[in-house]
């Protein structure tokens, strides 16, 4: 329930927050240590120098009879806030209870002085540091000690200040955190609003791409790509819907109604062969239209089980022309390569070389076809990211007004009457364009013919893309 409430733009906020928290705290923490450890450090340096000054004067004294146990001197001269300085004999005994009682101060302070020459200590509120010397084979110990008003009162107010600005730093970094993962998620939210307004019926709209996103706008191109796959699949799957009943329910009709006709009553030998050739001719029709179905189908469902190749376009060309040329001798076709690049390698592009031939040459059979044999101009160009392939013929056109279902499958227009054809070439070649992350664009006017305009990204313009959704 509770990760249900709490969603990713919340947990990227806390986490920001968390992050800069132990920040601040760590620094705050490591400016406070320092120059709390500097100001001992510095106190401790002064304190030394009184020492050292206290002992040059005892010493510079031309005479030093102290009995044991008893305090020389104190001294008041307030160089340092509330200072005392002390000399001290050392009993023979070494015992300093009787001295840290009247001084109150540890007595292993004196311990380490003598052990090692120089100690110091601090009780919180005063701070000590003591040498050992001799005089006259006798040894003694200065003590200077004060109170580090710096480390009482000014820490203090660092402390106060340092906590006041933490606060203030956490509370800044809390609307930070928040205005941050709020930029961060708004062009995720947004597109993921726009994801949603997307379904079957309108499967047309496209994410837009972020400005200065890079990492996103390849996730936008990605799901655009999905989508066309997508939209491809459902207009299909639509138009096979709306369309395989009628053009197979044609020839079964035909079929039975022949079958049915010759059952009926007795007929002649010749009568039966005649009607046996009507029943194999639609049948036939039928076989071409079911594999043509599922070509379709194959095209505009699945196309990643192709196999994938390095394709030359100008070769595939040469093929498919010569291909149209054995179908039918009167097939006129001129190729153009005024526009070809003079880098051979940018006419290379990654596909399905049969898928491909197989689009190309139902184009320009179409254009062969319907402009009555009259020339069909093939024209190849490249640029440094996308191939070209304009068909261009001068036959019957397409109606304006009919423009819109040329992608239907068996769709033919009202001028095709005379014309041999089931309506799969345009469709099925889409479909193939669309595989290969092309695009086919046509233009028709009625009469005056049809141009059809293929691109295809090179082989390196893929590549590089493939690279990049790495």
């Amino acid at each position: 329930m509770f990760n249900r409430v709490i969603n990713n733009q919340t947990k990227t906020m806390i986490l920001l927050m968390v992050v800069f928290t132990t920040i601040i705290l760590l620094f705050g923490g490591l400016v406070y240590y320092s120059i709390v450890n500097f100001s001992h450090q510095r106190f401790y340096e002064l304190l030394k120098i009184r020492t050292t000054t206290i002992v040059q004067i005892e010493k510079s004294k031309k005479q030093l009879d102290i009995p044991e146990n008893h305090i020389l001197n104190s001294l008041n001269d307030e160089e340092l806030p509330m200072e005392r300085d002390y000399v001290f004999s050392v009993p023979e005994d070494s015992n300093f209870k009787k001295i840290s009682s009247e001084v109150h101060i540890p007595d292993t302070f004196f311990k380490n002085i003598i052990r090692k020459g120089e100690a110091n200590y601090n009780d919180n509120e005063f701070y000590y540091i003591g040498q050992s010397f001799k005089y006259n084979n006798k040894s003694y110990i200065a003590i200077a000690s004060a109170k580090n008003h710096y480390v009482v009162y000014y820490l203090g107010f660092l402390k106060r200040t340092l906590i006041t600005c933490m606060v203030l730093s956490l509370f800044f970094s809390m609307i930070f955190s928040f205005y941050l993962s709020k930029t961060l998620f708004k062009p995720i939210l947004k597109i993921t609003g726009k994801v949603k307004e997307i379904s079957s019926e309108n499967l047309h709209l496209r994410l837009e791409p972020q400005a200065g996103n890079k990492e996103l706008n390849e996730l936008v191109d990605t799901f655009n790509t999905m989508l066309t796959r997508l939209e491809t699949s459902f207009e299909t799957q639509n138009h096979l819907i709306g369309n395989v009943s009628h053009e197979l329910r044609t020839p079964l009709t035909s079929i039975m109604g022949e079958a049915d006709v010759a059952l009926s009553i007795s007929r002649s030998a010749q009568e039966y062969k005649e009607t046996l050739e009507i029943i194999l001719d639609e049948a036939e029709k039928l076989d071409k239209k079911i594999k043509a179905l599922l070509l379709i189908a194959q095209t505009g469902f699945d196309g990643k089980i192709q196999k994938i190749d390095k394709v030359r376009i100008d070769q595939l060309i040469w093929d498919a022309i010569e291909t149209i040329r054995r179908m039918d001798a009167r097939n006129n076709i001129y190729l153009d390569i005024s526009m070809l690049p003079d880098n051979p390698k940018k006419l290379k592009i990654s596909g399905n070389e049969q898928l491909l031939h197989l689009a190309v040459t139902n184009i320009i059979n179409n254009g062969c076809k319907y402009s009555n044999f009259q020339q069909v101009k093939v024209s190849l160009g490249a640029t440094d990211t996308d191939v070209y392939i304009i068909i261009k013929d001068i036959g019957i056109g397409i109606p304006e007004s009919e423009m819109h279902k040329i992608y239907d499958p068996f769709f033919r227009a009202s001028n095709t009457k005379n014309y041999e054809g089931y309506g799969i070439g345009l469709p099925l070649a889409r479909n193939i364009v669309r595989m290969h992350n092309g695009e086919l664009i046509v233009s028709s006017f009625e009469n005056q013919g049809t141009t059809v305009q293929l691109r295809f990204p090179t082989l390196y313009t893929t590549l590089k893309n493939e690279e990049t959704q790495i």
